[in-house]
């Protein structure tokens, strides 16, 4: 049985396990199986790839995309620009000599990086574009506002962090004036807020400001409409969940782990 999974925590909000789980059963993959592994600490990283017979894969989420880097053998050019990697690839080796000695618990395990958040968001971000959508706020700054990042500066739109403490070029909530919403008309939630069952949250910024020339974009897939979504809605805006970027990144993983 090939195993693959989902580390972060906690997990109940996840979609991973019945995306996965449905994939196989509609692909026919009998032998292969999805699992949850929420992990507290990452230090219990390696005590779960040595345990688990048949780990060939893993999603990483929150708040571990950028602590597992430590922990890796090798790290897509692309993961190691974002500085952010949120998919593993488990490489089992089987040394030469251990093969021709017959002493097979001799495999070595190389653990692989990449980041399939950023191809995802372009991807489902590049069909909403308009040609007033050439600067933008990132609401967040951790490791997918990251892939976030990469992907701006990749389509050539300038961007502006938002987080609560204004540091360096970052912005604070309280700095998101009248000018600096009517400039930047694309704003992309990459923080946890208003994730189920806290769906009463969002991010807190000006929506009384917010036009019909805005794209909001969140991240968060759950519930289907947040409630940052919401209020942009009702501002007019074009709105826009995580959940095709969730199914993206998915099957871009999938492409991975068995490339």
């Amino acid at each position: 049985m090939k195993k693959y999974g989902l580390i972060g925590y906690p997990l109940s909000h996840s979609f991973s396990k019945k995306y996965f789980s449905d994939k196989f059963a509609k692909e026919g993959h009998e032998d292969r199986e999805y699992e949850l592994y929420p992990l507290q600490n990452l230090s219990d990283l390696p005590e779960l790839i040595n345990n688990t017979h048949g780990l060939c894969g893993l999603n990483v989420t929150v708040p571990h995309k950028i602590g597992v880097m430590f922990y890796l053998d090798k790290i897509d050019p692309a993961a190691r620009e974002i500085d952010a990697v949120n998919c593993i690839k488990i490489v089992n080796h089987q040394p030469v000599e251990a093969f021709f000695s017959g002493e097979l618990s001799s495999m070595k395990v190389r653990l692989e990086g990449y980041n399939t958040d950023a191809f995802a968001f372009e991807e489902s971000l590049k069909p909403l574009l308009k040609k007033q959508h050439q600067k933008a706020l990132i609401l967040g700054n951790g490791g997918a506002a990251r892939a976030v990042a990469y992907v701006l500066n990749k389509l050539n739109i300038s961007y502006r962090l938002v987080s609560r403490s204004a540091i360096g070029k970052q912005l604070s909530y309280k700095q998101l004036t009248t000018d600096v919403m009517k400039e930047r008309l694309l704003i992309i939630n990459t923080t946890p807020l208003g994730t189920a069952p806290t769906i009463e949250e969002c991010p807190v910024i000006p929506y009384e400001m917010l036009t019909s020339g805005h794209l909001l974009y969140d991240l968060v897939y759950n519930p289907a409409e947040t409630e940052f979504l919401k209020r942009g809605r009702e501002k007019g805006a074009s709105i826009k969940n995580g959940l095709e970027m969730l199914h993206l990144q998915a099957e871009k993983s999938w492409e991975i782990w068995n490339s």
